[in-house]
């Protein structure tokens, strides 16, 4: 068993996919990988997505440390989203299993 934010999985990459599960979190960090973001620019980039379910993603993409709050004091304040070390990182692994559902699953 693995522990990781409070929960057991069996292996470490149900966490993996426990993290990255939802609709809009790989299009969110995709996004990030171009450049760093403000909430509106990603919610405009993202159609259909609410502010809510956009807001809850973030957080959850901030507390496993993938991407990076930065708050400006501005007024009102300027809060900008990029990706932190860990999630560079995992930019390169989804472009890997990116390339291996196009070989291997979309165009069979």
């Amino acid at each position: 068993m693995y522990a990781f934010n409070s929960k057991q999985y069996e292996c470490p990459f149900d966490c993996f996919i426990d993290i990255l599960k939802g609709k809009w979190r790989t299009t969110i960090l995709l996004l990030l990988a171009q450049k760093p973001q403000r909430f509106a620019q990603l919610q405009r980039q993202i159609g259909g997505i609410s502010a809510k379910v956009l807001s809850e993603n973030l957080q959850v993409l901030e507390a496993n440390t993938i991407l990076h709050r930065e708050v400006y004091p501005t007024v009102p304040p300027t809060v900008e989203y990029s990706l932190t070390e860990k999630g560079t990182v995992l930019i390169h692994i989804m472009n890997d299993i990116n390339e291996w559902s196009h070989t291997y699953l979309i165009n069979e």
